[in-house]
C-alpha cells in the first residue's frame, strides 16, 4: 500500500525506549490512530498508528495502516496504482476480502485472509494493489519493515506463507513472522521480527513466553484486550518496551478479541522515511523521488495493471530539508 498523503511528513527513528511508571516498572503505552484517506472521491479511510513523531518504530516495524471492514460497494474498494518502495519490506495481512498484487519483480499474487505476503523493495521495486471483483468487504492491515543498512539495497523479492492456527487454550495464534508459542515461521527476514495474529475468547487469559530483547506492539482489530493493566481498544496500538519475557493478555469482555502482535529488537539505526521511501538522508530521498519521476530502471515496471492511472506521481518535497525525529529519550 502506498502512503497517499499529499504532504507526507518525514520521519526518522533510532532505538526506542521503554516507558516506565513512577516505580520504574514498564507500562503499556497507547498509540492512537489518525485517519488517512487512501485516495479518490470515495476514499477508503485507513487508521494509521505507525509512524508517529514520538514513536516512529517498534523494532523494525515502521508503518501500520489498519483498514475496514470497508463496504466495497460504497467506497469502490482498493485501487492503488503502481508506486515505488525503497529500503523496506511490505507485509500484507487480511481479515476479509481479497487483493490482487502485481510488482516489478514479475509477481502476480492474491492476498487472502490468514495468508502472509511479504514483498522486499530494498534497492527499488514498484507494485499495484487492487481489491478483486469477488470482494464485498475489505478488512486488514498493511505493515512496513525498515531494512538495516546491510540489506537496504537487497534485490526485489516476494514470499508467501499460510500459517496454521495454534490452539492456546481459550486463544489461538497464527505466527506469520518469527517465533511464538513454539511455532517458527519459515519466512526469512533481515532483522529479528515477530508478527502474529492473536485471537482471545471472551473471559480468557493468555500467558506466552516472548523474547526479552524485543519491544512489542499490539494492534487491536476487534474487542478489547487488557495488556498487563492497560486496556487496548479497537484501532489502538499498545506498546511495551524491551525487557519483558512474558506476554500477559486478558479478554475482560463477553465478545471475542482479535489483534496483531508485532515485535523486534529496538532498531538502532537512524532512518528517514518520506512517502514510500526509507532512506538515511535527505539527499537519498531526493534521489529516490527523482528516479521515480524519471521512470528509472531502479524501480522497474508493473505489467497487467488496468486501473485509471498508469502510476502514482510522487508528491512534492517539503520546502526545507528532511530532518530526523527519533524515539523519545529515556525518562
Amino acid at each position: 500500500m502506498s502512503n497517499t498523503e499529499a504532504h507526507p511528513a518525514e520521519v526518522a527513528g533510532g532505538a526506542a525506549q521503554c516507558p516506565r511508571d513512577a516505580a520504574g516498572r514498564p507500562v503499556v503505552q497507547i498509540l492512537a490512530a489518525r485517519q488517512v484517506p487512501l485516495g479518490g472521491p470515495r476514499a477508503m479511510t485507513v487508521r494509521r498508528t505507525l509512524p508517529q513523531r514520538h514513536r516512529p518504530l517498534i523494532g523494525a516495524w515502521c508503518f501500520a495502516d489498519h483498514y475496514g471492514p470497508d463496504d466495497v460497494a460504497a467506497t469502490g474498494g482498493m485501487d492503488v496504482a503502481p508506486h515505488p518502495h525503497t529500503g523496506l519490506q511490505t507485509v500484507s495481512w487480511l481479515f476479509a476480502g481479497e487483493i490482487e498484487h502485481r510488482d516489478s519483480a514479475g509477481v502476480h499474487a492474491l492476498v487472502r485472509p490468514g495468508e502472509l505476503n511479504l514483498m522486499t523493495g530494498g534497492h527499488g521495486i514498484c507494485h499495484s494493489e487492487v481489491s478483486t471483483a469477488a470482494t464485498t468487504a475489505l478488512h486488514g492491515v498493511q505493515l512496513w519493515v525498515a531494512l538495516p543498512a546491510a540489506a537496504r539495497d537487497a534485490p526485489r523479492d516476494f514470499q508467501h506463507h499460510s500459517p496454521e492456527p495454534v490452539d492456546l487454550d481459550g486463544a489461538s495464534a497464527r505466527v506469520f513472522l518469527g517465533t511464538l508459542a513454539g511455532v517458527r515461521s519459515p519466512v526469512s527476514t533481515f532483522t529479528a521480527l515477530l508478527g502474529a495474529e492473536v485471537r482471545v475468547s471472551p473471559g480468557a487469559r493468555l500467558r506466552l513466553a516472548i523474547a526479552g530483547d524485543f519491544e512489542h506492539g499490539l494492534l487491536v482489530d476487534r474487542g478489547v484486550l487488557q495488556w498487563e493493566s492497560t486496556a487496548v481498544r479497537p484501532g489502538e496500538l499498545g506498546y511495551l518496551g524491551a525487557g519483558q519475557t512474558e506476554l500477559r493478555l486478558a479478554n475482560p469482555t463477553d465478545q471475542p478479541a482479535r489483534a496483531l502482535l508485532l515485535g523486534g529488537p529496538p532498531f538502532a539505526e537512524q532512518i528517514v522515511m518520506w512517502w514510500n521511501f526509507v532512506a538515511r538522508s535527505h539527499e537519498e530521498i531526493v534521489a529516490y523521488r527523482t528516479a521515480w519521476q524519471q521512470q528509472s530502471d531502479r524501480f522497474g515496471a508493473v505489467r497487467g495493471y488496468r486501473g485509471p492511472r498508469r502510476r502514482l506521481p510522487a508528491p512534492p518535497l517539503p520546502n526545507g530539508r528532511l530532518k530526523a525525529r527519533g524515539n523519545p529519550p529515556p525518562p
